[in-house]
C-alpha cells in the first residue's frame, strides 16, 4: 500500500509540476525563444568589446547580422491580447503605436551595427557606439514594457 500512495504523490507532483510550462510553440513561447537568442547573441557581443571574451572581427560581424536577424522576429509573435503567464506589461496591448515605435528603434540599431561591423578591418571602438545603442534600444523598450 505505501508504494502505490508514494506513487500517486509522484504523479500528482509531475503533473502540477507541468502546469507552469510554457507551450514552446505558443507565441510567449516562441517571442521568448527569440528573445534569449537575442540576450546571448548581444552578451557574446558585449563580452568581446569589454573584455570578457577575446574580440574575434568575424565571431563579432556574424554575431552582428545574428542579432540584427532576430530583431525583426518577436514582434509577430505578440498576439492581440495579452497571454496570462506573459512578462509583458498590459500597456503592450493599450500603447501599440508606441511599442511598434521601440521595436523599430532596436531594428535601426541593429542595422546599424550590422553594418558597421561589414567594415574592414572591424576595430572594437567602431562598433562600441553602435552595441551601445542596441543595448539602450532594448533598455528602453524594457523599462516601459516588460513586467519585472
Amino acid at each position: 500500500m505505501p508504494s502505490k500512495s508514494l506513487f500517486i504523490v509522484f504523479a500528482a507532483l509531475l503533473v502540477l509540476g507541468g502546469c507552469n510550462k510554457i507551450d514552446p510553440n505558443s507565441p510567449l513561447g516562441q517571442r521568448q525563444a527569440i528573445f534569449k537568442q537575442m540576450l546571448k547573441t548581444s552578451e557574446d557581443l558585449g563580452g568581446m568589446l569589454r573584455g570578457r571574451l577575446k574580440f574575434d572581427a568575424d565571431a563579432f560581424a556574424s554575431g552582428a547580422v545574428h542579432l540584427d536577424e532576430l530583431s525583426r522576429q518577436p514582434w509577430k509573435h505578440f498576439p492581440m491580447v495579452k497571454e496570462e503567464h506573459s512578462n509583458a506589461r498590459d500597456e503592450v496591448w493599450q500603447r501599440q503605436e508606441r511599442f511598434d515605435e521601440l521595436a523599430r528603434d532596436l531594428e535601426a540599431s541593429t542595422a546599424a551595427l550590422a553594418a558597421a561591423s561589414a567594415v574592414k578591418p572591424l576595430l572594437p571602438e567602431t562598433v562600441a557606439a553602435p552595441l551601445q545603442r542596441v543595448e539602450d534600444a532594448c533598455e528602453a523598450c524594457h523599462k516601459e514594457f516588460r513586467d519585472y
